[in-house]
Formats: C-alpha cells, sequence, structure tokens
C-alpha cells in the first residue's frame, strides 16, 4: 500500500529553504528519488508561510520506506537538518482505497 509523508521544515527566517537547496545541490534528493520504491519527493514553498518548506515523500510500500530510513543517507539528512536547526511536523497519508466519490469527481478538471 502505498505512503505519502508530509514534512513540513521551520527554522529562522531562510534556513529551510537554505536546506532544500542544499538537499537539491549535494545530489541527496537525486539518490532518493533513485532509490527503489521512490514514488516522489519534492519541496514546496507554502505561499502563507515563506518560512516554512513543505517535502511530500511517497513510497510504494511501508517497506521501502524502512529501507529508506536505514540507508546512509538518513545520516546525511539529520545532518543539513542539524546543521540549520530546523523543526519539523509530520503527517502521513495512504490512499482511500475506495477511491474519489463520484460527488466529488464534479470538482476535479
Amino acid at each position: 500500500m502505498a505512503i505519502t509523508i508530509h514534512i513540513y521544515y521551520t527554522g529562522k527566517p531562510g534556513d529551510a529553504r537554505k536546506f532544500a537547496e542544499e538537499m537539491v545541490a549535494s545530489g541527496i534528493v537525486k539518490e532518493i528519488r533513485a532509490e527503489p520504491g521512490n514514488v516522489k519527493y519534492a519541496y514546496f514553498f507554502p505561499m502563507e508561510d515563506t518560512q516554512t518548506v513543505l517535502l511530500i515523500d511517497s513510497w510504494k510500500d511501508q517497506a521501502s520506506l524502512d529501507i529508506h530510513h536505514a540507508s546512509p543517507m538518513m545520516k546525511q539528512i539529520a545532518q543539513l537538518r542539524e546543521k540549520y536547526d530546523l523543526h519539523m511536523r509530520v503527517e502521513r497519508y495512504i490512499p482511500d482505497e475506495q477511491g474519489i466519490p463520484a460527488s466529488d469527481e464534479v470538482f476535479i478538471r
């Protein structure tokens, strides 16, 4: 079963964005996207909160996520979070097995 995780990174002004930029520049993001089972790994910047960065991280299943969490790059990620003194809020989602209700479909273009 697919798993999607939203991680909201916050810190001192500009630090969450610097963290995301360094994750990309260092090649860590590219490595994560190449891991078996990774479906999506993308950063977003909320318009109403310029001090927060949202990571949307999706995996094929829990086993793929567990392998990622046991990988050496998790240490690199933790070091970068420490470098920028970031705090995290995490939300975890699994797909609705029934899909989108027909009553909601009319609002989707």
